[in-house]
């Protein structure tokens, strides 16, 4: 992939279409009543939107299908890594949080890197669903979308799946743990 071009190649383009068939293949459960076929069309007349996938897929999340919109005939991918993402660690919550802090900065934040890939970060409603087609963030956790009056007090949250359950918690924005990263999604 060229530096700083949202483009892949045609060999690009087929290789992840290969990845993105093989999971689909092999995680049936997430995707019931949805035919590879279609994505595989749908990815192919959208191909601006294979390259978000191919950063999911570049910094760990093993993006999937876990829906599909009737109304807006869209078919959403999420990312499926078992783990938060290892490319998305490290981090703190947003741009103010990383401004913030005097020193010891992360290299980023989880929503700048979200917008840089061209995906959503997962909000609480759907990081629980999530969880209902497998178990994910067993050993490392994820930061959600924030709430507006949370984070204008400095706060952010962050899930992880443990003991059979989410639990959703709170930190501060300016806060990151090499364990922590965040999950995105994509519509297509």
């Amino acid at each position: 992939m060229a530096k700083n071009s949202k483009s892949l190649s045609s060999k690009q383009q087929q290789e992840l279409l290969s990845i993105l068939k093989d999971r689909f293949e092999k995680n049936m459960k997430r995707h019931k009543d949805i035919e590879w076929k279609k994505v595989q069309g749908k990815l192919e007349s959208e191909t601006n939107k294979l390259w978000s996938l191919a950063e999911m897929e570049n910094t760990g999340g093993e993006p999937d299908v876990v829906g599909y919109d009737k109304k807006t005939n869209e078919f959403l991918f999420v990312d499926c890594s078992p783990e938060s993402p290892k490319g998305r660690r490290s981090i703190c919550y947003d741009r103010q949080a990383l401004n913030s802090r005097k020193e010891h900065k992360p290299k980023n934040s989880a929503l700048d890197m979200a917008d840089e890939i061209g995906i959503e970060i997962l909000n609480e409603e759907e990081y629980r669903d999530l969880q209902k087609v497998g178990t994910f963030d067993s050993k490392t956790s994820s930061w959600i979308k924030t709430p507006a009056d949370i984070r204008k007090l400095g706060g952010a949250l962050f899930a992880d799946f443990r003991y059979g359950n989410v639990f959703v918690y709170h930190n501060g924005a300016e806060s990151y743990y090499a364990a922590r990263g965040f999950r995105g999604s994509l519509k297509v």
